[in-house]
């Protein structure tokens, strides 16, 4: 086999992912993408493994564990990034990226008398949404 052909299969993969993660607005499809692009690179990490192995007679196959490596720490970034997306999701009612950005609780430094009110009500809000 050639090496053009996983080359350009990578190179569709990986396409594909950043167009997901560039053009998703939903968390989970963005962790999706971002997994297409490490499919990618694992894809051509094997690829010019076999490739280098054929022509140099190198045996450790370094490419192919690296790639194992690429895949635990995959494993461990979508479980984590999953356990964000629903503690956010959980808290904030959803998961849209856009809607995320400001993840930070800012007081609005209003010095009025009606500053307590709207404490409360925010207060309330917090509670029925962890409810």
């Amino acid at each position: 086999m050639h090496l053009a052909y996983p080359a350009v299969l990578s190179a569709l993969l990986f396409c594909t992912g950043l167009y997901g993660v560039l053009a998703r607005r939903n968390a989970i499809l963005v962790l999706m993408s971002v997994e297409l692009m490490l499919n990618a690179v694992n894809l051509n990490l094997v690829a010019f493994d076999v490739w280098l192995s054929k022509t140099a007679q190198d045996t450790l196959h370094s490419g192919q564990a690296l790639t194992l490596f690429t895949i635990a720490i995959a494993a461990a970034e979508i479980g984590i990034g999953l356990a964000i997306v629903l503690a956010v999701h959980r808290n904030r009612g959803t998961s849209d990226i856009d809607k995320l950005r400001d993840t930070a609780e800012t007081d609005d430094g209003d010095d009025s008398d009606d500053a307590p009110e709207s404490a409360a009500s925010t207060t309330a809000e917090k509670a029925e949404a962890t409810a």
